[in-house]
């Protein structure tokens, strides 16, 4: 039996009847392979079909679970790249739509395009640890708008029970199916969108789950005097506290930046074993140019540690880059809120599938390269910076 029918083994009972299940099948072989669209006519003509009705039907009235095969991609995931190191890391994407229609859909801002654009936004939870880098879950993003328009909800086939969430709201939705699902993972690591959110970290320190989060440079950061800006304290960092340090490599090689990180004064937030870190990322090419993480993790944490799951942020957008250039993603011509899940659950199958066969890892290790030479300023510290 080959991979791709060994994965649909997994998947296959979910589709209770033969017509879906090889529907199923039809399509994930389409999603593979190298159309450049893959819409509901490219998919259908690639199976054979002389229409897309049936990949259409498929999406909006077949009778199968897109949540159960989601499940199901939980434990190919923890079978073929868990590790215990493993890291989640929730981030959001935007998918550019023409009219009003589809489930979600707004002028709001998508850091994908980078403006406000008429889009619809997804939140997702990727997984990456040493033995490769999947997409596990999903939630598509419904404005307060949406939310209290109860006529439009109907027609994209919103359901009653669907309330407004916010995205750090959806965010741990999601990392709580995935702490349920048992999948091996030590850390999580988001953008500012999800760090600045006090009750997404507070979740998680509640569960004792490692993180490193991205925040703004406004951000107060406890220290033994009070608090402080973030920006106010990286400026207080001494010379010897910056190293320099390779936090992964990506498609143009290893990332090097200027990095220093401060023990944070125990404010009875933390739990008992655990301690909250600052952490700065400056860099080489432009000093000013600086980016703050505040991290929470078991006593004794190194310094490296840190720094190594900070890099994995940027799993998740390689992530979302193949998913689109390879496995149609954002290709999906769809205006039900149900039809959204099973199109992008099937991508996500089809994701896995080529990350699992493709074989391809992350390099966990952080390298030294030297160390930084800028003067210290003269500024008072409230924090234990490491040197």
């Amino acid at each position: 039996m080959s991979a791709f029918d060994d994965l649909m083994a997994v998947v296959a009972p979910r589709f209770g009847r033969v017509e879906p299940r090889r529907q199923a099948r039809s399509y994930l072989v389409g999603l593979l392979s190298p159309l450049a669209d893959k819409n509901g006519w490219t998919l259908a003509e690639a199976a054979g079909d002389r229409t897309p009705d049936r990949m259409q039907r498929l999406l909006n009235r077949a009778q199968w679970d897109a949540d159960a095969v989601r499940d199901d991609l939980y434990s190919y995931a923890a079978e073929h790249v868990g590790d215990p190191g493993g890291v989640l890391i929730v981030d959001e994407t935007g998918f550019l739509k023409k009219g009003v229609k589809s489930a979600g859909v707004q002028r709001q801002y998508s850091g994908t395009a980078g403006r406000i654009e008429n889009c619809q936004l997804g939140v997702f939870l990727a997984y990456s640890s040493p033995r490769g880098r999947v997409l596990l879950d999903r939630e598509l993003y419904l404005p307060r708008t949406w939310c209290d328009d109860l006529a439009r909800r109907r027609e994209a086939g919103v359901d009653d029970a669907v309330r407004f969430a916010t995205k750090p709201a959806l965010g741990l939705q999601m990392l709580a199916r995935a702490v349920d699902a048992g999948l091996p993972a030590k850390w999580v690591t988001a953008d500012e969108a999800y760090g600045k959110d006090a009750k997404f970290r507070l979740w998680l320190q509640q569960r004792r789950i490692s993180y490193v989060l991205a925040v703004a440079s406004n951000q107060k950061v406890p220290t033994e005097g009070g608090s402080a800006r973030a920006d106010v304290l990286a400026a207080a960092a001494p010379a010897l506290a910056w190293k320099r340090r390779n936090c992964g490599d990506g498609v143009k090689g290893p990332r090097v930046y200027d990095w220093a990180v401060a023990t944070l004064p125990d404010t009875g937030t933390a739990e008992h074993g655990h301690t909250r870190w600052l952490l700065i990322r400056r860099s080489i090419a432009k000093p000013t140019d600086l980016a703050y993480y505040l991290c929470y993790g078991p006593d004794g944490t190194g310094d490296e540690e840190l720094i190594r799951v900070a890099g994995t942020r940027w799993a998740i957008e390689e992530c979302f880059q193949t998913s689109k250039n390879e496995v149609g993603l954002d290709h999906y011509q769809v205006r039900r809120y149900d039809a959204w899940y099973r199109h992008i659950t099937l991508v996500m199958v089809a994701h896995a599938f080529l990350a699992v066969t493709a074989a391809t890892a992350e390099k966990g290790a952080v390298q030294g390269i030297g160390k930084a030479s800028y003067p210290s300023p003269s500024v008072r510290s409230d924090v234990s910076w490491h040197t």
